[in-house]
């Protein structure tokens, strides 16, 4: 096995580990961390925006924690969230997407703006690592560095879209992979609820 094969099998085996520490993390909240998604956070948004609390608000979101150097989750969730808009069609004009790096130190907010250009309908978030590291906090959303053998790294992130109602309130998840009907399903629930 060559070595590149064998840092992807690493990596692969990292980020399954990741996951499955998320999941449990959301699963059982500390009753003192409030819930996922409130907190003083605010990032730089790629439309001009600020993203904090309030952007939750208003319209159902769904929100995902990615970065843009990231070699299979993220293009394949974001080319996921294509499919949900194209199933939803119509329904989904409320609803708002969210990427949020995890990788502050390589993904600008310009960077962020070129890399979501293939992803129409979804918004980037970034700042500083102190910033994007209260975010995360405030998410509960795991994310860590991971060493390559090269000098490089990638990150270890949680793969996860999280839904939020219209109040800005944790709904659930939509899982890595999810079935695409299941995916669509949670997401015309989250648009249908407190509509009208």
């Amino acid at each position: 096995m060559g070595r590149g094969a064998f840092e992807r099998i690493l990596v692969a085996a990292a980020a399954l580990a990741a996951v499955a520490a998320a999941v449990l993390f959301l699963r059982a909240p500390d009753p003192e961390a409030g819930a996922p998604g409130r907190g003083g956070y605010a990032l730089t948004a790629t439309d001009g925006s600020t993203f904090t609390e309030a952007s939750l608000e208003g319209h159902p979101s769904a929100v995902f924690f990615g970065f843009t150097h990231c070699p299979d989750i993220c293009p394949t969730t974001l080319g996921e969230i294509g499919t949900w808009r194209e199933e939803l069609g119509a329904e989904a004009r409320d609803l708002r997407f969210w990427f949020v790096t995890v990788d502050p130190e390589r993904d600008s907010v310009d960077g962020l703006r070129d890399y979501l250009s293939w992803s129409p309908g979804v918004t980037g978030a970034g700042g500083t690592r102190a910033e994007v590291d209260e975010a995360l906090a405030a998410f509960r959303v795991y994310a860590r560095k991971v060493p390559l053998s090269d000098g490089g790294y990638t990150m270890d992130h949680s793969s996860f879209v999280m839904l939020f109602d219209r109040d800005g309130r944790f709904v659930r998840n939509i899982g890595y992979r999810e079935e695409t009907g299941s995916a669509v399903a949670k997401l015309r629930a989250l648009i249908g609820a407190g509509a009208g």
